[in-house]
Formats: structure tokens, sequence, C-alpha cells
């Protein structure tokens, strides 16, 4: 491998790809008098819906949000109770406490990093509404079985693809299975709007609740100051539609940025023997949103963060479980050892800088800085 010389001049650990076609996208809505809920976010809607092989589709202001309008949607509240996995960002689980409902978290299997459905059975009570798992890092999980649960046991499947946009599980894109299903388009993801998400589905009722929840509880008609339901301000601009609208139309290009990035990591990084890069699962075509390897027990990976910031390359743990975060400890009693395998993961991981703008001298520093800190903790 070709010796990269260190420099204090960070490479960044995520970079949205932003072009001329957005510029101009953003420009086109300024130059009118339509800046919320427009023909941008129809046509965004109906592009998404297309992509996802879904009937409808309903944008709003963030993936959390569209997270929430599937939890109301499909009337989960006090005293119910959702399985899903302990191994995701916080959000997943933070929407049911909304509701006053309850996350009831199943280990992750490893090969997926995703809930693993043969442990889900033994979890199911009379109060289980709903499935909720994660396609972690663009990785689907063993969403067939996980339907299959569904369906045998009366349940809904909320299928949360914030990170999975583009992938494809056995020619079926992520977002295409259970009741509903939810992307996220913050900067780091692989179409981004600023801040936005989108709900799908083929449920035309729940479409047409999630419709009215998003717009503070109108009917669909959107009729001023007529409020049928409890909601909320979850719309999306006209700005961030015009925005997603181009991003999606470069989805192929935008893909092909990662995956160059992430052949090079392959490439440089591949053959260490105590580091271990992602791969999809068998039947997945990964669209990585983040690029997020694992390191050996070995390797003090708190020290490596550190050590690598020294050399001008920002990492970070990706995720830390949230049956640990403080609000899961004090309000369920949570502690470690719940979960072996999430805490074992979550051990072992590090997000390494990662985008379609990434260039190869770029992976290359990276790549370089991280087998240079390794071998300064004594790992050859």
């Amino acid at each position: 491998m070709t010796q990269v010389p260190l420099t204090r001049r960070d490479v960044p650990l995520a970079q949205p790809n932003i072009s001329d076609r957005e510029r101009a996208a953003v420009a086109d809505v300024l130059a009118g008098d339509v800046l919320s809920m427009g023909p941008y976010t129809e046509r965004f809607e109906a592009a998404i819906a297309d992509l996802a092989q879904r009937r409808f589709a309903i944008a709003c202001n963030s993936g959390t949000a569209g997270l929430h309008l599937a939890i109301v949607g499909l009337e989960i509240g006090e005293g119910h109770e959702v399985i899903t996995t302990p191994f995701s960002f916080v959000a997943s689980s933070n929407v049911m406490l909304y509701e006053r409902a309850r996350p009831v978290f199943v280990d992750i299997e490893e090969a997926t990093l995703g809930l693993d459905p043969d442990q889900v059975e033994a979890a199911v009570t009379d109060r289980t509404r709903a499935l909720l798992p994660v396609d972690v890092f663009g990785q689907p999980c063993r969403l067939p079985e996980l339907q299959t649960i569904a369906t045998a046991r009366g349940l809904a499947l909320i299928e949360d693809s914030c990170e999975a946009l583009g992938s494809r599980l056995d020619g079926r894109p992520l977002g295409s299975f259970g009741d509903a299903s939810i992307f996220a388009f913050y900067p780091n993801k692989q179409i981004t709007t600023g801040e936005g998400g989108m709900l799908v589905t083929d449920d035309p009722a729940l479409a047409a609740s999630a419709r009215s929840l998003r717009n503070q509880g109108r009917d669909e008609d959107g009729t001023w100051l007529r409020h049928v339901r409890l909601g909320y301000n979850y719309r999306i601009d006209e700005i961030s539609a015009a925005l997603g609208l181009v991003q999606l139309d470069r989805l192929d290009e935008l893909r092909d940025g990662r995956a160059r990035v992430a052949a090079r990591y392959e490439a440089l990084l591949g053959a260490e023997p105590w580091l271990r890069l992602p791969s999809p699962a068998p039947g997945a075509e990964v669209d990585w949103f983040v690029y997020v390897v694992r390191v050996d027990d070995s390797i003090d990976r708190d020290r490596l963060i550190g050590q690598l910031a020294e050399r001008g390359v920002p990492a970070r743990p990706y995720f830390s479980p949230i049956h640990l975060q403080p609000l899961y400890r004090e309000r369920f009693g949570f502690a470690e050892g719940d979960f072996p395998v999430t805490e074992r993961v979550a051990r072992s991981t590090l997000a390494i800088p990662f985008s379609s703008r990434l260039a190869d001298d770029q992976v290359d520093r990276v790549a370089h800085a991280l087998l240079d800190a390794v071998h300064a903790q004594g790992v050859a």
C-alpha cells in the first residue's frame, strides 16, 4: 500500500453531494409563490412511491416524524407493545414512548445486525401490536421471516428503512415490506433533503391518516382551520422536496460514488485480520449510507478514535445500544448484559469517513491513518 503523508487537515466524516441541478431546482421554488405542500412535494412523493413499489407515499419533515405517523396511524398507544431492536438510532424506539406504548427489545443477529426472527416469537404477548425491524446501515434484516410472524400473529409490520433507500433484498426494494415503511433524508443519507422523511404504504386508510396527521389533523382536502383529529406540524417544505427530487434522479450516480469508496476501502483494508468490513447479507444489494467497520477485541476502539482524530480522520462509535441510554435505563431498568449480541457488536463498531464525494486520496489517507493507529497500539 502506498504510504500517504499524515496531515492535520481533517477528512470529513460525511458530506452531502449537491450539484448545480439541485441549486437550480431550489431557485425555481424561490422564484414562485408556493413554499410548502406544492407540486415538488407531490412529484417527490410519486417518485419515492415508484422506487419503493408502493401505492402511496407521504412526505414529512423527518424520518422520526414518519415513524411516529406510522405508530399513530396504526392505533398503537398506551399499554401496547412493539417488538423492536436495541441496535438502532434512538428514534425508532422513542416514537413508541410518544404514544405511551412500550418498546420490547429483542437481540440482533450478528450477520445482518437486524432483529433476530428466531427470538421474536417468544417476545410476543397479548399486548403486542407490531414488529418494528430496522434496516441497519442499509442492510436488510430477515424481513420475509418477520413478515410471516407478523401475519400469523395478526401484528402490524413497520419497516424502518430510514437508512436503506436504494437497497434491495432478493431483487425487492427495501421499503416495500410490511404495513408501512419509512425513509429519511438527513444529510448523511443516500439522498438528502436537508431534513425530511417519507412514509410509504399500500394501505389507503393509513395513507389518508398520515396525510391528515402531518398537516395538523386537517381533512385530506386541507380545509383551513378545520381539524378532524389531533395532528402535528410534520409537513415538508417545497425547497426540501425540490432538493430531494433532483437527488433521487441522481441516485444511480450517488450510489456509484459510494460503491467506489466502499470498493477502495475493501482493497486497502480487506485483508486485515483485526478488522471486519461491512458485507451484504445473502440476497442483499446494499447501498451503504454510512461505512461502519468492526474492530477486534484486541484493539481499544475508544483510544483508536482519539488516535485517528490526531491524524485528521474523524470516526465515531455507531450505534450506542438504545437500552443502555440513560432514559431507557431509568425508565425500564435495563442493564448491561440484557442483550449481549447488541452490546458486543456496539463495542466494536467504528464509522469511518464515507460519502460519494470522498476522493481516492482521502480514502487512502483514512486507511493509512487507521493502519498506523492500530500499529501504534501494538497490533500487527
